[in-house]
């Protein structure tokens, strides 16, 4: 490692995840204030939710504080593939253009993602060994094995010449993982013995105390639970935790029931983990129209959509509009997995139509069928025993899991905790660790195909039409600025009684004008009409829009 130089400062700036659970995005720069080099760990999404952002499919940081110098950013580093991690690399990298470094499950999904986003051939994804190392410009990055419920995840040792910082991602602490590396607890130990400037960490569950659980259980428990099930059998969840889709594998194998994968994510997860050298006994799997021709006792069709999602397989099956897969009464749907907060009503509509069907539900308050991938309070606990950091930063996590990870953290005796948000830019050496700076931040929305700006308001206008509707008035006027015809008006998503008491109000300010010749301030005065009508009559004021057409 180069030795530091006087004038040199590490710094950590999160542009995502720190105030929040998703998103994560986190770029850790070395060097002088007006030259510093940059790695990037992570560069995820958050999936738009249609009560507030109406036709967003993703969202993504702000990133322009990194792009203004994007010559000294040297690359993207992902602990593991989750799409809150690795998601919004094909749609940001045009705007940095570095390298990609990830382990080979990892890479493998990243590929995937750049090759339907055509980049595959401009970007640069370099495999990284499990349990490897990784030199860029003055940082260096060893890659130590932790569990979590995806393949391959990893704490990132981060060695600079002014102190090391410990980035741990996504974790948990898994005895028995089924699939993957174990916690490499002795080079943890190492770690913490070598001295840690700062460790910036996961505080999903800082909240809940004891342990997250192991998937040996899991699989243990859904063996047991799906050898007492009659009919056809839908299992959904998380298609990118693999240990538990080879522990759903499993169970069916146990009981005589032949599988198949239905939603383009099991496809494709069980595929890249075929192909990185995991699921050597995962049994041959049908498609769906060979599973629904076996016995209802014969069959187990693993299903995305555990959340919810709208066009995801168990949607189409709940409201039996899904081609091939169609579930009935004595049928069974079994949730392994947990409700994702923001998610509630959804999950809830869905379980709601298959109830009305007459198909069973078992979720994780009716059985033992999941566990979670992040630490709970003891494994948290442990982490710092292990690492024994000068300072703690909580990140993942909304603000009230930060405030109980940093007061855990102080429970563990860390000298120092900082607490993060979005933007905020933190200079960890050399000195006393302090935030120094606030950058541009926010989101990005991916509206369709294209990126939009969230101060654009896009998703504000949309939600305001959905909750009052729109209103288009079409004025015509002749060349003295008269109006030359009975105005039109287009009233969607509103009562008729109310379009029929704008109609009246339009057609009354039309007739009364406004100035001679000033056709905006007509426009003006029939558009406040028209919504102070709507007003009148229903209590709602529509979006209104008025064209003017002179002839």
């Amino acid at each position: 490692m180069t030795v530091g130089v006087p004038g040199d400062e590490l710094v950590f700036l999160p542009l995502g995840g720190a105030g929040e659970i998703g998103m994560n995005f986190n770029a850790y720069g070395y060097g002088p204030p007006d030259k510093r080099q940059w790695i990037i760990v992570d560069c995820g999404v958050l999936f738009g939710r249609e009560g507030n952002q109406p036709g967003v499919d993703v969202l993504m940081p702000d990133i322009r504080a990194l792009t203004e110098n994007r010559e000294e950013v040297l690359g993207i580093i992902a602990t593991h593939a989750h799409e809150d991690h690795i998601g919004a690399i094909a749609h940001l990298w045009p705007m940095l253009r570095c390298s990609v470094y990830a382990t080979a499950f990892t890479a493998r999904l990243i590929t995937g993602k750049l090759e339907e986003a055509g980049l595959s051939a401009k970007v640069r994804v370099t495999v990284v060994p499990v349990g490897g190392s990784l030199t860029l410009g003055p940082f260096t990055l060893d890659f130590i094995s932790i569990t979590h419920s995806i393949l391959e995840p990893n704490l990132l040792a981060i060695g600079t010449p002014l102190g090391v910082v410990a980035h741990t991602g996504d974790w948990k602490i898994d005895p028995d993982p089924l699939l993957g590396e174990e916690t490499d607890a002795a080079a943890l130990e190492k770690l913490g013995n070598d001295g840690v400037l700062a460790l910036v960490c996961d505080s999903t569950n800082a909240l809940v105390s004891g342990t997250s659980g192991s998937e040996s259980t899991v699989r243990e428990s859904l063996a047991d639970l799906i050898g007492t099930l009659k009919g056809r059998v839908a299992v959904t969840g998380f298609a990118s935790n693999i240990a538990r889709l080879d522990s759903i594998a499993h169970a069916a194998r146990m009981h005589g029931r032949k599988i198949a994968l239905v939603g383009r994510s099991m496809q494709k997860m069980v595929q890249a983990a075929r192909e990185c050298g995991y699921l050597k006994d995962f049994p041959p799997v049908l498609d769906e129209i060979e599973a629904m021709e076996l016995p209802p006792r014969k069959v187990l069709f693993l299903c995305t959509g555990s959340q919810g999602e709208p066009r995801a397989a168990m949607a189409r099956i709940a409201d039996d509009s899904h081609p091939n897969v169609h579930l009935a009464e004595g049928d069974t749907v079994i949730f392994s997995s947990r409700v994702i907060p923001g998610n509630e009503l959804a999950i809830f509509d869905l379980q709601n139509q298959l109830a009305a069907r007459g198909i069973e539900l078992v979720t994780a308050e009716d059985h033992f069928v999941h566990v979670s991938g992040h630490p709970c309070r003891d494994e948290l606990a442990q982490m710092y025993r292990w690492i024994r950091p000068r300072v703690a930063i909580p990140v993942h996590g909304e603000v009230r899991h930060q405030v109980a990870h940093a007061r855990l953290a102080r429970e563990m005796q860390v000298p120092q905790t900082l607490i993060p948000q979005n933007g905020h830019l933190f200079r960890l050496a050399p000195g006393r660790p302090q935030l120094i700076d606030e950058v541009p931040s926010g989101r990005i929305h991916l509206d369709g195909r294209v990126l939009v700006a969230e101060g654009e308001g896009l998703a504000r206008s949309r939600r305001a039409m959905g909750h009052a509707g729109l209103l288009v008035v079409s004025l015509v006027l002749d060349g003295k600025g008269r109006v030359a015809a009975l105005p039109t008006v287009l009233a969607e998503g509103m009562p008729q009684p109310v379009a029929e008491a704008v109609e009246r109000a339009v057609t009354e300010a039309a007739r009364g004008g406004g100035r001679r010749n000033d056709p905006a301030e007509l426009a003006e005065s029939v558009r406040r009409a028209a919504r102070r009508a709507a007003h009148d009559a229903w209590g709602k004021k529509p979006v209104t829009r008025v064209l003017v057409t002179e002839v």
